[in-house]
């Protein structure tokens, strides 16, 4: 295997620095405006793009990036501020839905603005619309190949 060029690891570093640079730059904006925290937005998105608006545990852990433990706590933090309540399944009583609230949906409604204004702002006006798909293409193609 040959080692890495530096181009292709300053390609690595700019990827990793944008991703961190936009994300608390959205982050710092729903906080100062009193709106839930990105990664709760995650899974409020996550859970508002469903069908019947709830997902099992795993299903939620592969639209979200967190691992198995971090989401549970996540899960029963958003409980807590009743964003969410969990339901037992019928076919399997082991198991169970995450499931969006009234209040759920209403903080994930109430934050989309900012969040959408972040992406558009910190991000696509960034770019051309060229840059745009192009990046986008290789940004698909590397999430493909990671997925297990």
């Amino acid at each position: 295997m040959s080692k890495l060029r530096e181009d292709q690891l300053a390609v690595w570093r700019a990827f990793v620095n944008a991703h961190a640079g936009v994300i608390r730059r959205i982050e710092k904006d729903l906080a100062e405006r009193h709106q839930v925290p990105l990664i709760w937005y995650d899974v409020l998105v996550a859970l508002y793009q469903s069908p019947g608006k709830k997902l099992r545990m795993t299903e939620l852990a592969d639209k979200v990036v967190l691992t198995p433990s971090g989401l549970t706590r996540l899960v029963e933090r958003l409980e807590k501020e009743g964003l969410v309540r969990r339901e037992r399944t019928e076919e399997d009583r082991r198991g169970s839905y995450t499931v969006l609230t009234r209040e759920g949906k209403r903080a994930f409604l109430k934050a989309w603005p900012t969040y959408e204004q972040g992406i558009r702002e910190y991000f696509i006006q960034v770019l051309t619309e060229e840059e745009c798909r192009i990046i986008g293409d290789g940004l698909s193609r590397i999430y493909q190949s990671s997925r297990l």
